[in-house]
C-alpha cells in the first residue's frame, strides 16, 4: 500500500502548476461571472497569508545561511592561497552573472508587453508601499547615504524590518568572517550550532513551500481579477521565460567557454562540454547542485584531469557559494515582477537590486522552493509587492532545473582555473 502511495504522489512542482493554471481559472471565471470581489475578499487572502510566511522565514534564513556557509569554510586557513583565489572567482562570476541578467531584464523589458492602465492600476493598488521606499530614497541626498542602508546601528531592529535586510545581510557576513579569525576550538560550538539551526529553518522552509500550490492558486486567481484577464500578462510571461532561459544558454555556452579558453589551464572547450554533459543532465534532472555534487567531482578528477585535492575543496565550496545561474535568473525576475506591476526601478534601486541579487544568491539554499523565500526578500527590500511572486512560481520549475545546470558548469569552471595547483597535468582530450 506504501508503495502504490509513493507512485501516487504528485511531483510539488507539478502541484504549483496545477495550482497556477486553477488560479487562472478561478479568475476568469470571477470577470465573467461578476465575482471579482469574492475573489478578493475570500480567496487573495490566502495568496497574501503565503506570501507573509515566506516573509517571516526570509531574514532568519538568509542571515543563518551566509553565517553556516562562511564560517563553515574552516578550510581556508590550510589552502589559504587557493582559498582565497577561489572565493574571488566565484564573487566575480556571480556579479557578471547577476549583471548579465540586469542587463537583459532592462534590454528585453518582458514585462512590458502587460497593458499600461493595467499596470497603472496595480501601481495604484500598491501606491503606499511605493510611495514610501520612494520617499526613503528622496531623504538620501549625499553621495554617501546609502551606507545607512548598509551598516545598521542596531541589528535588533534591522532583525525586525524586511525592508533592512542588507543590514541584515552586513552583520551576517560580518560576524562570520570574525568567527573564521579566532582559533576554530573556540568558533566550532557555534558554527555546530548554526548548523543544526539550519537544518531546523530548512525544515520549516519546507513546511511553508508545502502550502505553494494553494497560495499560487490564490494569488493567480487574485492576479487575473487585477489585471481583468488581460492575455498580455500570458505573452509577458512567455517573453519573461525564454528570457531566463536565453540568459542561461549564454552563461554556459558563451561566458564559461570563453573563460575556458582563456584561463583553462590545458582543458580544451571540446573536451570540457563532453566530460560535462552528463553532469549537467542529472543537475538538471535533479534541481540540486548538492546531490550533483559527487557526479561533478568525478567528472572534474576522472575527465578533467584536476587533482582531488582541488577539487575536494573547490566544488563543495562552490555548491555553497556559487550560484551563477541563480544570481542571472533572480535579477530578471525582480526586473519582470517590476515592469509588470509598472514600476520604474532608480538607478539606485538597480544598484541594490544588483548588490542584493549577489549577496543573496550566495545564501539561497538548495532545497526546492528556497529561491521564492529569498526572491520575495528582495522585492520587500526595494519597494515591490512580493505578492508578484505569483506571476514566475507556476512556471519556475524548468527554469530552476536549467540554472542548477549552469550553477554546477561554473562549479567544475573554477576547478579547471584552480588546476594549476594540481600536481597532475590537466586534460581535456
Amino acid at each position: 500500500m506504501k508503495t502504490r502511495m509513493k507512485k501516487l504522489s504528485v511531483p510539488l512542482y507539478l502541484q504549483i502548476l496545477a495550482g497556477m493554471v486553477l488560479g487562472i481559472i478561478v479568475g476568469l471565471t470571477a470577470i465573467y461571472a461578476g465575482g471579482g470581489g469574492f475573489v478578493v475578499d475570500w480567496i487573495t487572502p490566502w495568496g497574501q497569508l503565503f506570501i507573509r510566511m515566506l516573509r517571516l522565514i526570509a531574514i532568519p534564513l538568509i542571515f543563518v545561511t551566509l553565517v553556516k556557509g562562511i564560517a563553515g569554510l574552516k578550510d581556508i586557513s590550510k589552502f589559504s592561497g587557493l582559498g582565497i583565489r577561489t572565493l574571488l572567482i566565484y564573487l566575480c562570476f556571480i556579479t557578471l552573472s547577476a549583471s548579465f541578467g540586469v542587463g537583459l531584464g532592462v534590454l528585453v523589458r518582458p514585462g512590458a508587453l502587460v497593458d499600461r492602465e493595467v499596470a497603472a492600476g496595480l501601481q495604484e493598488t500598491y501606491r503606499s508601499v511605493i510611495a514610501e521606499k520612494t520617499q526613503e530614497a528622496g531623504m538620501m541626498q549625499g553621495p554617501l547615504d546609502f551606507l545607512n542602508d548598509i551598516v545598521p546601528d542596531n541589528i535588533v531592529s534591522a532583525a525586525g524590518n524586511n525592508s533592512a535586510i542588507l543590514q541584515v545581510i552586513f552583520f551576517a557576513i560580518l560576524f562570520a568572517v570574525a568567527s573564521l579569525l579566532i582559533p576554530w576550538e573556540k568558533a566550532r560550538p557555534v558554527v555546530d550550532f548554526f548548523d543544526g539551526l539550519n537544518d531546523i529553518i530548512l525544515k520549516m522552509v519546507g513546511f511553508i513551500i508545502k502550502l505553494a500550490p494553494v497560495g499560487v492558486t490564490a494569488l493567480m486567481a487574485g492576479l487575473v481579477v487585477d489585471f481583468r484577464g488581460d492575455a498580455g500578462i500570458f505573452s509577458a510571461l512567455g517573453l519573461y521565460a525564454l528570457t531566463v532561459t536565453s540568459g542561461m544558454l549564454i552563461i554556459m555556452y558563451g561566458f564559461y567557454p570563453l573563460v575556458l579558453r582563456l584561463f583553462g589551464r590545458g582543458v580544451t572547450v571540446r573536451g570540457f562540454l563532453r566530460a560535462m554533459y552528463p553532469v549537467q543532465l542529472f543537475a538538471f534532472t535533479t534541481s540540486s547542485s548538492a546531490v550533483t555534487l559527487p557526479v561533478t567531482m568525478k567528472a572534474v578528477e576522472e575527465d578533467l584531469k584536476v587533482s582531488k585535492e582541488i577539487s575536494s575543496f573547490v566544488l563543495p565550496v562552490g555548491v555553497t557559494v556559487n550560484m551563477d545561474g541563480t544570481s542571472c535568473y533572480q535579477a530578471i525576475a525582480i526586473l519582470f515582477i517590476a515592469q509588470v506591476l509598472g514600476v520604474d526601478l532608480t538607478l539606485s534601486q538597480m544598484l541594490t537590486v544588483l548588490f542584493m541579487t549577489v549577496l543573496s544568491s550566495i545564501g539561497t539554499p538548495g532545497i526546492p522552493g528556497g529561491t521564492y523565500v529569498i526572491l520575495a526578500m528582495v522585492l520587500t527590500s526595494i519597494g515591490i509587492p512580493a505578492e508578484g511572486l505569483a506571476l514566475i512560481i507556476g512556471i519556475d520549475r524548468p527554469l530552476d532545473m536549467l540554472r542548477t545546470a549552469v550553477n554546477v558548469t561554473g562549479d567544475a569552471v573554477v576547478a579547471c582555473m584552480m588546476g594549476k595547483d594540481a600536481p597532475t597535468p590537466l586534460g581535456g582530450k
